[in-house]
């Protein structure tokens, strides 16, 4: 294991704009640090540099305290596991996993231990005669990590591993990577586009856009706390709602949406940040205003039961169903609110249809602000 630390990182092709443009970033010993954004961002550029694969424009990375931007990608002691496998198609799985090993000419006993024991690890031991035709996607980006695991790096790179698996399988396969770190305690640095697998595999996320970092914290960090309009839409699933607004003496208006905000002495042009999950919907339009004080208790009627609502909610805002989404355990409930339109996550017993009229109420302690011009968090 060792750590990576990236120091004011950038990367140039040519005369064009800055791919990436100073990123510092440290990962620590045993840290599953995942690099998140957009198709575009850089973040493959960023992992194929300190993978030695892509030359450095300008900055430093050192693992495990050496400055490695001249060494080619033998000597620095990482491995990498691609997008597409990258597994010699005439090799047998034992074959493809110990390749690496036969070149650098160990021994063949102890080639042979380290096999059986990734293949252990991997539970592909009965997949060693093999070959990569008679595998599924599978079983073959578990050959491919395999593969990077007998050559016990120092730090392992994941570019988008599961990206061409279907989704039962990115499940069963993001456990097996969960566990293969909680198992080997290496330093991982992954990257992926899916904010669920970052949010579920990660020790610590870096939330990149446009060539630079915009966060980095835990999962629990990024998503209750995010630090810009960016961070909060791409971070969460279903994506939050944003409604453009004014703020002025704790009181909130946007088109079609308005209520107290006690306790939030900012003021002028904002964007209010709301995340599905955390509004209430109960059936029956609301009355007018939005200055009315939250009502206690709350009736939801298809639960039939009350539920005590006490401070934490805004007064009622009337709106329409306009699509319903019926998701197992839950519902996801298309509103529209004047001429603001919303997404908000109801339980599957809901019994909303498209042109019920509604009343939402929204959680005050998940409300985010963002300033309108720089798109940052307002605390």
């Amino acid at each position: 294991m060792a750590s990576v630390t990236l120091s004011r990182i950038t990367k140039r092709y040519h005369e064009a704009a800055a791919v990436l443009d100073d990123i510092s970033l440290e990962v620590a010993e045993g840290e599953f640090m995942i690099l998140v954004g957009p198709s575009g961002c850089g973040k493959s550029t960023l992992l194929r540099m300190v993978a030695g694969l892509e030359e450095i424009t300008d900055g430093e990375i050192s693992i495990g305290g050496k400055v490695v931007n001249a060494l080619p990608p033998r000597d620095r002691e990482i491995a990498m596991v691609f997008q597409d496998y990258a597994l010699y198609p005439h090799m047998t799985v034992a074959e493809n996993m110990s390749f690496g090993l036969r070149l650098r000419r160990l021994p063949k006993p102890e080639i042979s231990r380290r096999v059986d024991e990734a293949a252990g690890i991997l539970q592909i031991k009965s997949l060693l005669g093999r070959t990569p035709r008679q595998l599924s996607g599978g079983q073959r980006q578990r050959v491919a990590i395999g593969r990077a695991i007998v050559r016990k790096p120092k730090v392992f790179l994941f570019d988008e591993p599961l990206s061409n698996l279907d989704a039962k399988l990115r499940e069963e396969m993001r456990v097996e990577i969960a566990k293969l770190h909680q198992s080997l305690g290496a330093t991982i640095i992954y990257v992926t586009h899916d904010q669920v697998e970052a949010m579920t595999l990660g020790s610590r996320l870096a939330v990149m856009h446009g060539g630079h970092i915009q966060q980095v914290g835990s999962p629990a960090e990024v998503f209750s706390r995010p630090a810009n309009h960016f961070v909060a839409g791409f971070i969460g699933s279903p994506t939050m709602n944003f409604i453009p607004g004014t703020l002025e003496g704790g009181m909130f208006k946007g088109a079609g949406v308005g209520f107290r905000l006690d306790g939030r002495s900012a003021s002028g042009a904002v964007i209010l940040g709301a995340r599905p999950e955390g509004i209430s919907v109960e059936a029956g339009g609301a009355e007018r205003s939005s200055d009315l004080p939250a009502r206690s208790p709350v009736h939801r009627e298809d639960e039939g039961r009350p539920r005590e609502e006490g401070r934490g909610w805004s007064a009622p805002v009337p709106a329409v169903i306009e699509v319903v989404e019926l998701l197992g355990y839950k519902r996801n409930l298309y509103l529209k609110a004047g001429e603001q339109r919303l997404l908000a996550v109801v339980d599957a017993a809901f019994a909303g249809k498209p042109g019920d009229m509604v009343s939402m109420r929204f959680g005050l302690a998940g409300i985010h602000l963002f300033d309108k011009e720089s798109k940052r968090r307002i605390d």
